[in-house]
């Protein structure tokens, strides 16, 4: 099997043969075709088997095909990517910044320990997949810099990790603006 015959877009398929990818891993030949039809995936894997690309590659597909421009202040139709540290937050945006450069699917990275303003600044143009530690994204969102009604897809990466680390009353408040 090869990423070809996944159904990915050329300009990831680009991409991927710029970095070496020549075969897709098991965890990504069982979620790529999964989630570009559209389905719930819940998958646990080793660390180095390619997670983020079977995630990431399927979202930037869908949001570089659909033709959609992202909204002002908004997520659009979005990957919204919840991790528990910031450290994960810029190596998910950094995969997803990757395996998209061939595209014009816009992404950003928003966590704490840095000032939120440049934050609230760079969500004013919208982007279509925002990687976002939980406290990070709910402070956002309370201030009115960030809307998640357009939230088709999201996705929480280390899940188990955030609940760990006591994150459970901030999912809770981000489903709860979700649509």
């Amino acid at each position: 099997m090869t990423f070809a015959t996944l159904g990915l877009a050329d300009t990831l398929l680009q991409s991927l043969e710029t970095l070496g990818y020549k075969t897709p891993t098991p965890i990504q030949e069982q979620a790529i075709p999964a989630i570009l039809e559209g389905r719930d995936v819940m998958a646990a894997a080793q660390t180095g088997t390619g997670k983020t690309a079977g995630f990431a590659l399927p979202i930037l597909h869908s949001l570089a095909t659909d033709g959609v421009k992202v909204g002002s202040n908004s997520v659009r139709a979005l990957a919204l990517v919840l991790v528990p540290t910031r450290e994960l937050a810029e190596q998910v945006h950094a995969s997803f910044r990757q395996y998209g450069e061939h595209t014009s699917v816009s992404t950003y990275a928003a966590y704490g320990g840095v000032s939120i303003n440049p934050q609230m600044m760079r969500l004013r143009r919208g982007v279509d997949v925002l990687v976002a530690t939980p406290g990070r994204l709910l402070d956002l969102y309370s201030q009115n810099a960030l809307k998640l009604n357009k939230v088709q897809i999201l996705v929480l990466d280390e899940a188990d990790r955030m609940l760990d680390l006591g994150f459970a009353n901030e999912l809770d408040a981000v489903f709860a603006a979700l649509p």
